[in-house]
């Protein structure tokens, strides 16, 4: 429970199965839009949790990304506008080989095909996933209980108040 009310027996219940999805967008290195949500459904790996919270955090990059592309277009700039990419920080690398390969193992072709809508710009290289160790993934302060040393150093890096060498979208499952 994100707000601290979790209780060691709760780990036995039915209840408490499903797995918490946090992801941070960020923007020029600040944060426009977080969140911290259950899951809808089961998962059954620790990877196929991170692969619901990649894909959910992605159905709100993207449309930003059209937008940013949109607004590019529209308004003529004197100064060169950058080509608007995205990069996601991953922190599971099962996650990373089921987001970056076509293939489907015995393990994960029961995921369901919506959490793969966003392959098509991981292949054209619009969106790239890379490995971010777990101590510096900010989304993790969104999803799981942290030591107090990490807790505020991911917060400080969040509010920027540190210089992180991670911005764009970070997402993390607990």
């Amino acid at each position: 429970d994100f707000a601290g009310n979790w209780q060691k027996a709760d780990a036995e219940s039915a209840d408490a199965v499903m797995s918490r999805t946090g992801y941070v967008l960020m923007y020029a290195g600040c944060p426009i839009h977080w969140v911290s949500k259950l899951q809808t459904e089961i998962a059954l790996s620790t990877a196929e949790a991170e692969y619901i919270a990649l894909s959910q955090s992605l159905r709100e990059a993207i449309p930003l990304m059209s937008m940013m592309k949109e607004l590019k277009k529209t308004f003529p700039i004197e100064i060169q506008v950058p080509n608007f990419n995205c990069t996601v920080h991953e922190d599971n690398q099962s996650c990373i080989s089921m987001a970056t390969t076509q293939k489907f193992s015995p393990r994960t072709k029961h995921i369901a095909l919506k959490y793969h809508h966003f392959r098509s710009y991981v292949n054209s290289k619009q969106i790239e996933i890379h490995y971010i160790n777990t101590h510096d993934q900010l989304a993790d302060c969104l999803t799981k209980p942290l030591g107090a040393n990490l807790f505020f150093d991911l917060r400080k890096m969040l509010m920027g108040c540190m210089i992180s060498t991670q911005p764009h979208v970070h997402h993390g499952h607990n």
